[in-house]
């Protein structure tokens, strides 16, 4: 649990992540919690001598696992304190050049070698692309620390044109990396977008083995020291949009983001968190953590990185893994992904920008039963907003996958909205 007994947020939404992230003054008190504790634990932290120029909001206390936050600013500030509360020393946002990655780890057991759904998107008819396009690999370093170093990929075409260009940031799935991008990366570009992968947190070159992720899940059960699960991730993705919208070939103002299943996720919270990303279209990411556990269908998703709750399990005395594992689980990895940063709070805060959620009917990883509130949460805020640019496809008879309709949903979203 993270109680805030003070906290800020700024008036502009579009400067708010750029100086809360890059303010010094914040002094935080956090007890000694034992790595081993299996058991419920807490952590607070007082913000003090906050120094920005902003507003400050009511001295009323805060928790992130309980209570109901209407106010997007509010929650996206204190969305903010979290992932300051596990970071290691902070560093300046520098480049480093970096070599094309040549074999690009997989922490698959069986490497995947081609995707129909990647390769059917909508590409300009250009017959030398290959020619055409213009590789950068750099390294942004967003922390100190060995994943403090976050390996970048850009595709973009060739040519003089000193015209600012709309860019589109792709996020991968689980034990794969920007390499496997590729094929979306080309496709985006050819179509006159700067497209940005990056390999997440303990993948692609940010890991050494095939366990590097699971090992990383695992560490932050127990240590609770980071938070590998979507979180730490989200935070490289702020420093890259300080990064994107210093550059000379984008348009700062027409930046989307996208990505598949735990690139999905990556896309959804990223969205909510920094308001730079002027579009969004997360595919099979979204779903509703707090509903998959109090109606019990927690499992698939669970089964995905199986190994953090099974050592939960072993650690809490459990015979078989059941929904207070999860929820303890959730809280101790991604303190409140199952509560105050569900997706009934964070999908209607990405309002007004244009928002397209895809996802299979059914996908059993994100039951679409569970995307009622948020959908609903969502059409309500966009309302409020006089804004039509909120979108949810499930497409029929799919589960944990995307497809060419998903892809080509994706596509034509950004062109609406970027171009």
């Amino acid at each position: 649990m993270v109680s805030v007994s003070s906290y800020y947020f700024l008036q502009q939404p579009t400067t708010i992540t750029r100086h809360l992230l890059s303010s010094t003054r914040h002094v935080c008190c956090i007890p000694h919690v034992p790595p081993h504790l299996p058991t419920p634990y807490k952590y607070q932290f007082q913000i003090v001598n906050l120094s920005i120029a902003g507003s400050r909001v009511t001295e009323s206390e805060m928790e992130v696992n309980g209570g109901a936050v209407s106010d997007p600013e509010t929650i996206r500030s204190q969305f903010l304190q979290l992932l300051r509360t596990r970071r290691n020393a902070q560093v300046p946002l520098t480049v480093e050049p970096a070599k094309p990655v040549v074999k690009p780890l997989f922490q698959d057991v069986t490497p995947p070698t081609f995707s129909e759904a990647m390769e059917s998107c909508p590409k300009a008819n250009i017959g030398n692309l290959k020619e055409l396009l213009k590789e950068e690999n750099l390294y942004l370093h967003t922390e100190a620390g060995d994943q403090g170093k976050l390996p970048v990929l850009i595709l973009s075409t060739k040519g003089n044109n000193q015209e600012k260009r709309p860019a589109v940031v792709f996020l991968h799935s689980t034990h794969k990396c920007k390499e496997w991008l590729r094929p979306l990366l080309e496709a985006y570009a050819s179509r006159g977008y700067v497209a940005i992968g990056v390999d997440s947190r303990y993948h692609g070159e940010r890991a050494s083995s095939l366990t590097t992720y699971r090992d990383a899940l695992v560490s932050s059960w127990k240590n609770g020291d980071t938070m590998p699960f979507i979180f730490d991730t989200v935070w490289d993705l702020i420093k890259l949009a300080d990064y994107l919208t210093g550059r000379d070939d984008i348009d700062p103002t027409k930046i989307g983001i996208t990505g598949e299943s735990l690139g999905g996720m990556h896309a959804w919270f990223a969205a909510f968190a920094d308001t730079r990303y002027a579009v969004a279209a997360p595919i099979i990411g979204v779903q509703g953590f707090r509903w998959a556990i109090d109606n019990d269908k927690w499992q698939a998703r669970v089964d995905s990185i199986k190994a953090v709750f099974e050592e939960a399990r072993t650690d809490l005395g459990k015979n078989e893994i059941d929904k207070e594992v999860v929820e303890k689980v959730w809280d101790r990895i991604a303190p409140g992904l199952a509560s105050q940063f569900d997706a009934p709070n964070t999908v209607p805060a990405i309002a007004p920008r244009p928002l397209l959620i895809v996802n299979g009917a059914e996908d059993p990883r994100c039951p679409l039963e569970g995307l009622e509130i948020p959908k609903t949460k969502a059409f309500e805020a966009y309302g409020e907003a006089h804004s039509d640019k909120f979108k949810l496809v499930a497409e029929p008879g799919i589960g944990h996958q995307m497809t060419p309709l998903m892809v080509k949903e994706a596509s034509d979203w950004f062109d609406q909205f970027l171009k």
